[in-house]
């Protein structure tokens, strides 16, 4: 196998705030693995908050070249990442590279990866679409207009430094969008005694899940208040990878997996296959990527409960298609691998 690797400005159409800082714009490091003539992808992207520079993605990318060329097969280099002879590497390159081994086996084999991961039928599913902090009137309009384009989920992200913002946001939501499912993220933002007094609030304005709602790092925290919490609790920051998730198994309504935090599809299978039957449900989240960073989650939407997979549709231009989302459903079909493509350039502006 032959490994090279690239550097694309992923800029999105608006900057998105949440609770901890504002983003309009960060890289992906696209991850392309040739062999027998055929070629595979994945993406890993830059993070400051999970502290992963363009410069380390390159780095170790670079580190690894030898050892991953000197594998005859991908399906070799696969079982490789499985026995944990990768486990040094950051959670999001492992998960770029298993991401463009499953989509080169996938593309030899002449077989889609969700076949590869078992599941038979081509996965689909409502994702979320997510609302920053904004004004009501802003967020109203948003919420309508996605409503109109088929969504049927949205996040709303919270944090405000006064709640009562947060509180008329979702209002302004539930007006904009009022057969919408609404979730709320204030990206841990809350002390647990102002996530006590606050969710049952935002219950009565029909919210139907809070994910994080304290700042994270106190695991048991974040599970006493699922104890009596009003609203189903969904882990994201807490809940990196599989020690993570055992740790709260049983003891918070949900998980929210994202490949870049765990480190790969084979990883949150591994999380899935732990936490059924605990009562902990999985929700499949994602960074704000391509389309060729978010399509290895699309593969495992089945799993989920919640499906919160629209990195891509935030972006100005997003150099790859083929999981949709749009209309607010993303898919894979059957193509061999991945299933994505390069999109046409964007038309230079006259």
């Amino acid at each position: 196998m032959k490994l090279q690797t690239r550097t694309e400005r992923l800029r999105l159409t608006e900057p998105l705030r949440i609770a901890r800082s504002v983003m309009a714009a960060r890289d992906a490091v696209v991850v392309t693995l040739t062999h027998e003539g055929a070629s595979g992808h994945g993406e890993a992207v830059s993070s400051d908050y999970l502290g992963l520079p363009t410069e380390l993605i390159h780095r170790q990318l670079s580190e690894f070249r030898p050892r991953l060329e000197g594998l005859r097969h991908p399906q070799d280099a696969l079982e490789h990442l499985a026995d944990g002879a990768f486990a040094v590497l950051s959670a999001g390159v492992r998960a770029a590279l298993e991401a463009a081994l499953l989509d080169l086996a996938g593309r030899l084999a002449g077989e889609p990866v969700h076949r590869l991961l078992g599941a038979p039928a081509a996965p689909g599913a409502a994702t979320a679409r997510t609302i920053g902090i904004t004004d009501p009137v802003r967020a109203a309009a948003q919420a309508a207009g996605l409503a109109a384009a088929g969504f049927t989920v949205l996040k709303v992200k919270a944090g405000s430094p006064d709640p009562a913002e947060d509180l008329a946001r979702v209002e302004a939501v539930r007006l904009g969008a009022p057969g919408a499912r609404i979730l709320l993220d204030p990206n841990g933002a809350w002390t647990p005694e102002q996530a006590r007094t606050l969710i049952p609030l935002f219950a009565d304005l029909g919210v139907e899940a809070v994910e994080q709602p304290i700042a994270p790092g106190r695991p048991d925290a974040l599970a006493d208040l699922a104890q009596t919490s009003a609203l189903p609790v969904i882990a994201d920051e807490d809940a990196v990878g599989l020690d993570d998730a055992l740790r709260l198994a049983g003891r918070v309504h949900g998980v929210n997996i994202k490949l870049a935090k765990c480190g790969g599809p084979s990883t949150a299978l591994r999380i899935c296959e732990a936490l059924r039957g605990s009562g902990t449900d999985i929700m499949l989240g994602c960074l704000t990527a391509s389309s060729l960073g978010i399509a290895p989650a699309v593969h495992l939407v089945d799993r989920a409960r919640w499906v919160d997979l629209d990195g891509h549709l935030l972006l100005a231009h997003d150099p790859w298609q083929g999981i949709g989302g749009t209309d607010g459903t993303v898919r894979t079909g059957d193509r061999p691998g991945l299933g994505v493509r390069r999109a046409p350039a964007p038309e230079a502006a006259t």
